[in-house]
């Protein structure tokens, strides 16, 4: 078990700040630019902490350090792989303990415990890539905002590679130039059904696995028994969890969008019609749309909506001119006054309608010499001090996907109702339950993220 208490972990919190206070003008300069190498700490080793570690560990100027995980299998396995590398199992002790160890920080530990290492590393103004979706909470879209603002000079990426293949990118270009024309709508959904209606009953307690300890691996999420599946792998479908799968795949369906359309900032209201769900689990096969206001003759009206689906439940395409076969799962559709842009999550299927017929992205003008793009090694490159290099998801990027990704979420246990959304007072102006109930969470004591 872990033996950091609350106190200890207050006081690493406080030495942090103190440090980062003392050193107000230092923290505006990237304190590994001209480094050789970039060390990087995994938090989270893991399931899709493989893909991440494995990439970059290829670069030539990265290295792992250390390694972090409350599962003891993963982490003795991967630690035989970096017998170099420091191990243990409650990153805070980490924090507390090594900061001079590192530079950099890779965060892939479920959605719910995402905030807490990410916060710790930018106070400790160190560069940070971290899966998606970034945060769990509405209220932490807020706490990693104002940390990302505060520490300028830290190279940042989310976990969304699928930017990597030229026709997401190319997509980009397309909508950026309006060579569609004026924007009037998006429709975008995936097949993951993550939690189900029809799992109405909790599966019996047990005692957790030897291997992980059931206490870190909750972190901030409130002290309730192990149930079945939980962990390592079911946690998605949790309501206290995870994001189900409109909060797993919005970063890889939902980004050409904030690329292209800075103007999206936050939305004002959101929908979610969704059968009825346990109390434990996310709900499935939801239908939501999201209302963005916007001033700018880029669009046809003054306000946007993005339909956001998942279970496949998709958009009926013949009416916009595209075959009924072009449907599928995990695809992003953008309507605009002259044609209509169709492009897959892995980015190998774009293609515009004009008058019904297709065009290639070429003859529409858009600029289809994109070049390769390097997920992993861009923040790297970033990270030890080129800023010429594009990231192409950074934190400030990733906050909107995310907070498009995981309002609907949040609104499926109003299904039907229209909810007004308020950013800047993390309120639902019309719902005083809906703000009391699905806006944050209560953190356990010792777990708390820290305020920068």
């Amino acid at each position: 078990m872990h033996d950091l208490n609350r106190r200890d972990f207050v006081k690493t919190s406080a030495t942090l700040l103190g440090a980062a206070a003392l050193t107000s003008c230092a923290s505006l300069r990237n304190p590994t630019a001209g480094q050789a190498e970039l060390r990087v700490l995994q938090i989270g080793v893991g399931g899709i902490g493989g893909l991440d570690r494995n990439n970059i560990k290829r670069h030539p100027k990265a290295r792992i350090v250390g390694l972090v995980d409350v599962d003891t299998n993963p982490l003795e396995k991967v630690g035989k792989e970096f017998p170099q590398a420091f191990t243990d199992t409650d990153y805070r002790r980490v924090f507390a303990d090594r900061t001079d160890q590192f530079d950099a920080v890779n965060v892939c530990t479920p959605d719910h415990s995402h905030i807490g290492p990410m916060l710790l590393a930018l106070a400790a103004h160190k560069h940070v890539y971290a899966q998606k979706p970034l945060v769990q909470q509405l209220e932490e879209l807020a706490m990693l905002e104002n940390a990302i603002k505060a520490r300028p000079h830290l190279a940042t990426n989310t976990g969304n590679q699928r930017m990597q293949n030229p026709g997401r990118r190319i997509a980009v270009d397309i909508l950026e130039k309006n060579l569609l024309g004026r924007a009037i709508s998006a429709h975008v959904w995936t097949g993951t059904r993550r939690g189900s209606a029809k799992d109405l009953e909790l599966p019996s307690t047990q005692q957790p696995p030897g291997n992980i300890d059931w206490d870190l691996w909750l972190g901030p999420a409130e002290t309730q028994p192990y149930r079945e599946g939980i962990a390592p792998n079911k946690w998605r479908a949790w309501w206290d969890f995870g994001t189900a799968g409109l909060g797993d795949w919005g970063v890889h369906l939902l980004d050409i969008l904030m690329y292209a359309y800075p103007e999206l900032t936050s939305p004002v209201t959101v929908k979610c019609d969704a059968p009825r769900t346990a109390d434990w689990y996310h709900c499935t096969q939801c239908k939501s749309t999201m209302t963005y206001e916007v001033s700018s003759d880029r669009f046809m009206n003054d306000t946007f909506p993005i339909h956001y689906n998942d279970a496949g439940i998709g958009f009926d395409l013949r009416a916009l001119g595209i075959p009924k076969d072009k449907a599928g799962a995990n695809n992003t559709v953008v309507v605009c006054e002259h044609g209509t842009l169709f492009i897959n999550a892995g980015g190998n299927k774009l293609e515009c309608y004009v008058n019904n017929e297709l065009v290639s992205p070429k003859d529409l003008g858009a600029n289809t010499d994109v070049g390769k793009y390097a997920h992993w090694g861009s923040w790297i490159e970033q990270a030890l001090g080129d800023r010429d290099v594009r990231v192409w998801t950074p934190f400030d990027q990733a906050l909107r996907m995310t907070e498009c990704a995981i309002l609907p979420v949040k609104a499926s246990r109003f299904p039907g109702q229209e909810l007004r959304w308020d950013k800047r007072t993390l309120t639902f102006p019309n719902s005083q339950e809906a703000t009391d109930t699905v806006v944050r969470r209560a953190y356990r004591d010792g777990f708390a993220p820290m305020t920068i």
